[in-house]
């Protein structure tokens, strides 16, 4: 790290992210990250104070990653409200499918990190469904869908399409029929969904 640079929890982050995708995550340490950033350990500790709790923000930022993304396609009221649930299911779907594909060492790395950091990823399946309750509560506004109770409808199509963008199915994302099994899902929910 030259010496006119700030250390940031963001570089910190980054550093880990590399240092991760080099080690994996039974051997990578905080030793580690500092010698990436050509810090002591000790300015690593000053911003985040365990091992434990710099996993967890690296595990939050590649989560968020993903959630930031959905979350412009959940927010466009422009948008029909069926074609924002369809266009959301196939970018999770498909950010999911790039981040296994793209780096299978550092999707392998984060599936084990995701294990740890139960916490951080039920905040980030939460951010996920509230997006979809949002779809869900616009498409019933406008009449377009029918549901009792949005929140129950919409983590019914977080769970339904599972297979989709649960990292437990990532060997299945790639198969020929990936594609079109995805497309008859997301069609059949939809119909349920219909007014």
């Amino acid at each position: 790290m030259a010496a006119t640079e700030t250390l940031t929890a963001e570089r910190i982050l980054e550093a880990t992210e590399e240092v991760l995708r080099r080690h994996g995550p039974a051997k990578a340490t905080v030793v580690d990250v500092a010698r990436a950033l050509g810090v002591s350990h000790g300015s690593v500790y000053r911003h985040f104070r365990t091992k434990a709790a710099l996993r967890e923000a690296v595990t939050k930022r590649w989560l968020d990653r993903t959630s930031e993304a959905l979350d412009g396609i959940a927010g466009d009221g422009a948008r029909a409200p069926e074609t924002r649930l369809r266009d959301w299911l196939a970018a999770l779907f498909t950010a999911k499918r790039r981040k296994a594909g793209d780096d299978p060492e550092l999707f392998a790395t984060y599936s084990v990190l995701a294990g740890e950091q139960v916490g951080a990823v039920a905040e980030h399946i939460d951010e996920l469904t509230e997006q979809l309750t949002r779809i869900v509560a616009d498409g019933v506004a406008a009449g377009a869908f029918h549901s009792e109770d949005p929140a129950v409808s919409a983590r019914a199509v977080f769970q339904a399409t599972g297979r989709f963008h649960d990292p437990a199915y990532a060997g299945e994302w790639d198969r020929a029929e990936a594609d079109a099994d995805f497309a008859a899902a997301v069609d059949l929910l939809l119909r349920g969904l219909r007014a």
